[in-house]
């Protein structure tokens, strides 16, 4: 899909389709000289929505439109499981990964980030539990007609273990003492969007709005002065609803739950996240939960992590480490929302 460009907004609200609503408050004036606008476009198999705070100059606009674009093709080619050409599928095919394969930049920067959030949670988010993501249907491979057999998970899972990846940054290489196929969906949908952010960076564009299927990150502030506001969905299948609203003029939040992919079979409700230590899909009682740091990758990984974790641990390390985290949990009379003390300085209501 081409990226398209709308004209300015005076209230700006952007419909995302996983568990976010980012939303400009309604009311605002906007000076002459600067106005919101919106480039939109498609990837990753979602899409995109992007706002940026600049004069009128329609050349200008389309060339980030381009840039944009041209971007975020690069991750995709990249880091995509889906795409049999990229970067990442040619890795996952190598029947010998024992010696050193020097890696691009940019995938190397993921991994490594993916391996330290793996050391922080325990394992929780493990980039190598990609055969056991396919095995359930939720990868490129299609949807299997049954559930996978507990020997067919112990043998998926045999094949798993982050800790057997060793990288190399100086030469920016990685090697496994036994194959490994990675699935980075976890994560390089956030870093796609701190690309982009990046590149708004090197444009001079000193205030932007940046989604990707429901990741943000955002820089500066609205031409009123005021501060993005981004609303927290209510976990539920039918109408969305907002739970929380919370201001920033930076940082990226992302949220993760088990509410919107998920298939059925006999049924059972089966969620996409899977628990690398079981190879199952997350049963806990944890619907939602969104978190705030610098960047979207980080976001992104962490909010997955905890959605593995469940609760009462995601909250324990959330707290620990001071991490901004804000959590939906299902409860006997309905969902109860729980929040970090460091993520009680972004609400607004």
């Amino acid at each position: 899909m081409t990226s398209r460009m709308f004209g300015p907004v005076r209230v700006v609200v952007i419909s995302v389709f996983m568990t976010l609503i980012i939303a400009a408050l309604a009311g605002c004036s906007f000076q002459e000289e600067e106005k919101v606008w919106e480039i939109s476009g498609g990837i990753f198999g979602t899409t995109y929505h992007i706002n940026v705070v600049l004069p009128e100059d329609r050349e200008r606009l389309q060339t980030l439109a381009q840039g944009i674009q041209k971007e975020l093709e690069a991750v995709d080619a990249s880091m995509s499981t889906w795409k049999q050409d990229s970067e990442l599928s040619r890795l996952n095919r190598k029947q010998d990964q024992s010696e050193w394969t020097e890696l691009s930049p940019a995938l190397f920067e993921v991994i490594l980030r993916s391996q330290e959030i793996a050391e922080l949670t325990g394992g929780a988010f493990d980039i190598t539990i990609g055969p056991v993501v396919n095995l359930w249907g939720f990868g490129p491979d299609a949807r299997p007609d049954t559930v996978p057999s507990d020997a067919a998970l112990e043998k998926a899972l045999s094949y798993t273990g982050y800790r057997y990846l060793e990288l190399n940054a100086e030469a920016m290489a990685l090697r496994s003492e036994k194959p490994q196929y990675i699935d980075l969906s976890g994560i390089a949908k956030g870093y796609g969007v701190d690309v982009v952010a990046r590149y708004l960076d090197r444009e001079g564009v000193q205030a932007y709005l940046v989604e990707i299927g429901g990741e943000v990150r955002v820089n500066g502030r609205k031409p009123d002065g005021g501060a993005w506001r981004l609303a927290v969905e209510e976990p539920s299948e039918q109408a969305r609803q907002v739970s929380k609203i919370v201001a920033m003029d930076q940082h990226a939040m992302a949220t993760s739950g088990d509410y919107r992919n998920y298939y059925e079979s006999d049924g059972q409700r089966y969620s996409h996240t899977i628990d690398p230590s079981t190879g199952k899909p997350i049963t806990n009682r944890l619907a939602s939960v969104t978190v705030i740091t610098e960047d979207s990758m980080t976001a992104d990984a962490l909010a997955t992590a905890f959605t593995v974790m469940g609760y009462e641990r995601a909250r324990a390390l959330a707290t620990r480490e001071n991490i901004p985290a804000y959590f939906i949990v299902r409860g006997e009379s309905g969902f109860e929302v729980h929040e970090t003390p460091a993520f009680s300085s972004f609400v607004v209501q």
